[in-house]
């Protein structure tokens, strides 16, 4: 008796691993199956400053399929304009400037410079020391936008100041890319915003090449229920607890039963002791027709082990490295 229950254990086991894995989702452009889409974090801000059109025309000019990644506020004038924190106080020489009580139109206006890197009193938080200092690259140095190398017919918006961006700018300068949108702001402006970014991707037409991320549970909830309703083909990428829960499940071979549909996972090589860059979670992956991006990969060794594991992306702040390690393991 034991070893028939034994046998029927195995038995089921086995089918399991052969039985085709759900498909998260039916098409994935993200999965790149010749080598990791360089993503341009913030649009490369080990290079020029994140978030601004003139960092985006720099990774454009490295390499025009980069995979455009950035964040996303509201301003109280109700238009998505690019930054990574909720205030303006490490990007520019605003002081006390939370973006939701902002207007577009007064930033464009008074020409605000984007183009700074003060210290902050914590995450999202203000300059409350009063000091600004010019943003610096990789090497140190202080650009310009007259540093860019655009493209033919294009020139410098400002030839000192990396003036404010917004996603409108994106959608229009570079209609055929990739891209990752992050929702930075949470509740109620939190999904206003995701509306309001939702009516642009529909203006533009460019739902079927954008993956929304965002770290606050409400509006994961609300990508999830968008997906079910109004929006079928919208490509999202969970929180932690999402990623965890696939870790696990393939770490137990049981992810036949994983039946989330994010388009891809956003991980760090490693949590903790665990290593994330594994053959059996990025095979795994792609078994469900998911894509495996990596973050934040400024070291060379680095992108060299992901582009041998298969991953499928891997965002930096620094595309131009990345895009000459590309060529060299391609050669």
């Amino acid at each position: 008796m034991r070893l028939k229950i034994f046998g029927f254990i195995i038995a089921t086991y086995l089918l399991i691993q052969i039985i085709p894995k759900p498909q998260a989702v039916e098409v994935n452009p993200f999965r790149s199956p010749d080598q990791p889409l360089i993503v341009a974090h913030g649009g490369g801000n080990q290079e020029f400053p994140d978030n601004t059109l003139e960092a985006y025309y720099n990774s454009y000019s490295v390499d025009p399929n980069f995979m455009i990644e950035t964040d996303v506020n509201m301003t109280a004038d109700g238009v998505i304009i690019l930054s990574h924190d909720l205030t303006l106080d490490r990007k520019t020489n605003l002081q006390n400037a939370l973006i939701s009580e902002l207007n577009y139109t007064d930033l464009l206006a008074d020409e605000v410079d984007f183009g700074f890197s003060n210290p902050i009193d914590g995450p999202n938080g203000y300059n409350v020391t009063g000091e600004f200092n010019r943003y610096t690259n990789y090497e140190g140095g202080e650009v310009t936008p007259l540093d860019v190398t655009y493209p033919e017919g294009v020139e410098a918006r400002h030839p000192d100041k990396f003036l404010v961006t917004t996603l409108e700018d994106l959608l229009i300068r570079f209609p055929e890319n990739l891209m990752s949108i992050e929702i930075k702001q949470s509740g109620e402006i939190g999904l206003q915003a995701l509306e309001r970014v939702l009516e642009l991707l529909d203006e533009y037409d460019a739902l079927d090449q954008t993956v929304l991320v965002s770290f606050h549970r409400e509006i994961v909830d609300q990508f999830v229920a968008y997906q079910e309703g109004d929006y079928p083909d919208l490509y999202y990428a969970p929180q932690e607890d999402g990623v965890r829960l696939f870790y696990i499940m393939t770490r137990a071979t049981f992810s036949l039963f994983y039946l989330e549909s994010p388009a891809l996972l956003g991980i760090p090589m490693a949590s903790g002791n665990l290593d994330l860059t594994t053959r059996q979670l990025i095979n795994n992956a792609h078994r469900h027709n998911i894509a495996m991006h990596y973050w934040t990969i400024n070291d060379p060794d680095d992108m060299r082990t992901l582009i041998e594991r298969g991953a499928d992306g891997i965002m930096t702040d620094r595309p131009t490295l990345l895009k000459s390690i590309l060529d060299e393991m391609t050669d």
